[in-house]
């Protein structure tokens, strides 16, 4: 049986006292201070029941006031009253507050789409220092916490199991992850609603967006103009159709899709019905990637040039971490020919290139699974941009980090564009030996020493553009259900 002592012992390194927490509260300090002090954000209706009973252990181990129901209050709230009294408390020479700042982590219980809410929120803030993030899998895909070390599968919720998250919390490294801006514009309709927000049912991470000044260029009047932000993957085309019908069902049938395994099975049924393992029966040609957009990127050289999609293409994924669909990585690891011919690296989590990968269809994914099997690797490129113009189809299907949506295109003569450009980066945790690298690591070879050329957005003169979802505060808006997040 485990010394109850020392199991005490080994909480009080997580524990934050009250008074760090709600203002006005008496100071409480206690002698020494703790050594990984955590905030727990957990998505309750996330995994079923489990992100429910999560919630319940956390707040039966630590304080519960550093434990918060993201169905209960936004993160940006519940973070911002925090710091504002953590800076009160260093002004009154509260040295404890000031090591509990230094010291401070984050951890995030749900799916891919509620870990992306909280780093936006932490990247918007523009904390002196911002806390590193670790990522409970507690949804359907999960690449977030399997591309950091975290595993895929929902955790359990006993004490011992949260005990043993916190000790890997505890040993964990800090890394940095790429954060990607994307742009998307749609000419004003001359007839029906004006608004598109509603039928196209974005993406809580992606939404209209106003002129914020008289230099904003990026807003156009008689355009609608969408900006948000990604960490993981935009893809288009036929692996995105499938996810829209995932999420379509699940919407109708919230009560069928509370087991993990059900989900993926479900995932799985629904690529067969809709012909993602016969694509070259079932998909017309004209929905082909080629013949969607013209497709332009631009290297670290600064300027855009064409990118060649083979036109047998009927997905195409950009990837910033080497997870997707629960675990593949599409771009894997060119050997040394490669990257002299092409000038391709590792898949770096922070070298400001995003990986740009094609797929036939279903099959050639499957490659995935054989050992160093990978996509079409199209190209690195720090922007991409797609133009879409009036002929092959009126929409198309396109995913940010596991949420789906339908996309109409051109019906005139104009273009619609989506650009993704590289934005910024946060603090992850990760644990030793996960399967994401950086380049500034010395346990990963280095391709090549170039200089950074992030200040590239620097040209960009809004402020709000290089905020994550481009928003004042990135939140889920009320009328988005939380639970439906991946």
């Amino acid at each position: 049986m485990a010394d109850p002592s020392a199991e005490s012992d080994f909480l009080k390194e997580f524990l934050i006292p009250s008074y760090i927490l709600l203002p006005e509260t008496a100071v409480d300090a206690p002698p020494d201070v703790p050594k990984c002090p955590v905030l727990v954000f957990i998505n309750a209706k996330s995994g079923g029941q489990l992100g429910g009973e999560l919630y319940k252990t956390y707040r039966s181990l630590l304080n519960e006031e550093q434990v918060f129901d993201l169905s209960e209050e936004a993160p940006d709230k519940s973070l911002s009253k925090i710091y504002i009294n953590l800076e009160k408390l260093k002004l009154d020479g509260d040295e404890f507050a000031t090591k509990i700042e230094e010291k401070l982590k984050i951890i995030v219980a749900g799916g891919d789409g509620t870990a992306g809410w909280l780093l936006g929120v932490v990247s918007d803030l523009k904390l002196t220092r911002p806390p590193p993030i670790a990522t409970v899998p507690l949804g359907t895909g999960n690449n977030l916490p399997f591309a950091f070390g975290w595993g895929k599968k929902n955790p359990g919720t006993d004490r011992q199991s949260v005990e043993s998250f916190l000790y890997q919390v505890l040993k964990a490294k800090e890394m940095k992850i790429d954060s990607w801006h994307i742009l998307m514009r749609m000419k004003v309709p001359k007839d029906g609603p004006c608004d598109p927000i509603a039928p196209l049912e974005l993406p809580h991470s992606l939404h209209a967006f106003q002129r914020v000044s008289a230099d904003d260029t990026m807003n156009l009047d008689g355009y609608h103009t969408f900006r948000g932000g990604f960490w993981n993957y935009f893809s288009m085309g036929m692996d995105a159709q499938i996810s829209y019908a995932f999420h379509s069902e699940r919407k109708l049938h919230p009560e069928k899709f509370k087991n993990q395994l059900v989900n993926q099975s479900t995932y799985a049924r629904l690529g067969c019905t809709q012909g993602w393992f016969a694509a070259s029966i079932f998909h017309p040609a004209s929905r082909n990637i080629a013949q969607l957009a013209k497709v332009k990127i631009m290297k670290r050289q600064g300027h855009w040039e064409d990118l060649h999609i083979p036109h047998s293409i009927r997905s195409i994924v950009c990837l910033n971490l080497p997870s997707f669909s629960g675990g593949l990585n599409p771009w894997g690891t060119p050997n040394q020919q490669k990257k002299d011919e092409r000038d391709l690296t590792p898949p770096y989590v922070d070298d400001s290139l995003i990986e740009v990968v094609g797929f036939r269809d279903a099959w050639h994914g499957l490659v995935l699974l054989a050992p160093n099997g990978h996509g079409t690797r199209l190209a690195q490129a720090h922007r991409i941009r797609f133009e879409f113009h009036k002929g092959a189809a009126d929409h198309t299907f396109m995913r940010i980090d596991g949420e789906p949506w339908k996309q109409p295109l051109p019906v005139d003569d104009d273009t619609v564009v989506v650009e993704i450009s590289h934005l910024g980066q946060v603090n992850m945790l990760a644990t030793h030996g996960c399967r994401s690298k950086s380049m500034y690591d010395p346990s990963t070879p280095s391709h090549h020493n170039e200089e950074d050329d992030s200040g590239e957005e620097d040209s960009v003169q809004d402020e709000e553009f290089r905020k994550f979802g481009a928003a004042e505060t990135f939140k889920i808006p009320d009328e988005v259900d939380i639970s439906h997040l991946s």
